[in-house]
């Protein structure tokens, strides 16, 4: 198992440098102190040159083996589709080396087991994207929500609705809306974030049930999503995501007995406090490259000064969820649930 020093520089190389690594991750492993980008990999050579080139990283490759394997390399990010994260994490643990994986950590939570039992054994650290868990708007949610501020909690809602069924085709649907790569559909996607801030604010969250549905039948996976649970504190909340509104919307509340806090997964609104005193309006901006925050973490856990708020632990818990949440649909949430949609109870009658 690599050993790292507070003097030593990490050295990162990224697995899957596709469109989040142009500006959300990938420059951030450039920028972040005491990291470097050294090695990138996507299945064509020619993306993957280009994608060097342009950002000045020294090696590139067209397969998985030859960058985990390079010894320029320390520490891994596997920034490919759902579908492949459980192959990739578990080669980079046979190789003695850290990972941080892009979220969800994998399609299932019976993967995320398999992924952390591999790094368990090795003794190897296991970050997951969740990088929501380092932007300033929400570390001051979660100031707040740990304060008095909101006296006790009481409730948490959230909610969110967008048009992404429109356009879709069913000979040509986006990976997203493909269970075999994602896992299931958007709500793993983008479900997850919300799930995982709030798991970082209330959580960990307890009895949770929920239902899914396909309203519209673009795609074989859910399109509409319910959800109920429980906070670490006993309080109730819920969740609804709708991937086929006309309307837009995007709103997490926590209410207490002195006040409620309002604010967005996606959006870089103000977050809002709302209490007897009147209304405070927190603006703090998303950095150039949103991962960067999560990624110093990291970089800083790895080297022995800090900790990282998102580990293979935290995620695999919103894994859990999510499939508590999409069993009824699925019909089973084991390997190999997608290679028969047909009898997915969810599709029943289409």
């Amino acid at each position: 198992m690599q050993v790292f020093t507070e003097q030593m520089t990490i050295r990162w190389g990224i697995l899957g440098c596709g469109a989040v690594c142009e500006v959300k991750s990938g420059p951030a492993f450039q920028k972040a102190s005491g990291s470097e980008l050294v090695a990138v990999m996507r299945r064509s050579a020619k993306l993957a040159e280009d994608f060097a080139r342009r950002h000045g990283v020294p090696a590139w490759y067209d397969d998985a083996d030859s960058l985990i394997a390079d010894p320029r390399v320390d520490a891994v990010y596997v920034a490919a589709p759902p579908g492949s994260h459980l192959e990739l994490a578990l080669k980079v643990s046979e190789h003695g080396k850290p990972a941080y994986v892009e979220k969800p950590m994998a399609r299932t939570y019976g993967e995320c087991r398999r992924m952390l039992e591999a790094f368990e054994k090795k003794r190897l650290p296991l970050f997951v994207a969740y990088y929501r868990r380092a932007l300033p708007r929400f570390l001051k949610a979660k100031e707040i929500v740990d304060s008095d501020t909101l006296g006790t909690v009481t409730s948490v809602s959230c909610r969110y609705a967008s048009a992404a069924h429109r356009g879709l085709q069913k000979n040509a649907l986006p990976w997203r809306w493909q269970a075999e790569i994602a896992g299931a559909g958007l709500f793993l996607d983008l479900g997850s974030h919300t799930l995982d801030i709030v798991d970082f604010l209330v959580g960990p969250l307890s009895d949770v049930k929920g239902a899914a549905t396909n309203v519209v039948g673009a795609s074989a996976v859910e399109d509409s999503v319910v959800m109920s649970f429980r906070t670490s504190s006993g309080a109730l909340g819920t969740g609804a995501w709708n991937f086929a509104s006309a309307e837009s919307e995007d709103v997490i509340a926590i209410k207490g007995t002195e006040g409620e806090l309002r604010f967005s997964t996606f959006g870089s609104e103000p977050v809002e406090l709302r209490t007897a005193q009147g209304v405070e309006m927190f603006d703090l901006p998303n950095p150039a490259h949103i991962q960067q925050p999560l990624i110093q973490s990291i970089v800083d856990a790895l080297a022995g000064r800090g900790s990282c708020p998102s580990t293979g632990t935290s995620a695999a818990r919103t894994s859990a969820v999510m499939d508590r949440v999409l069993l009824g649909y699925y019909g089973s949430r084991d390997d190999g649930f997608w290679l028969d949609k047909e009898r997915w109870p969810g599709r029943a009658g289409r």
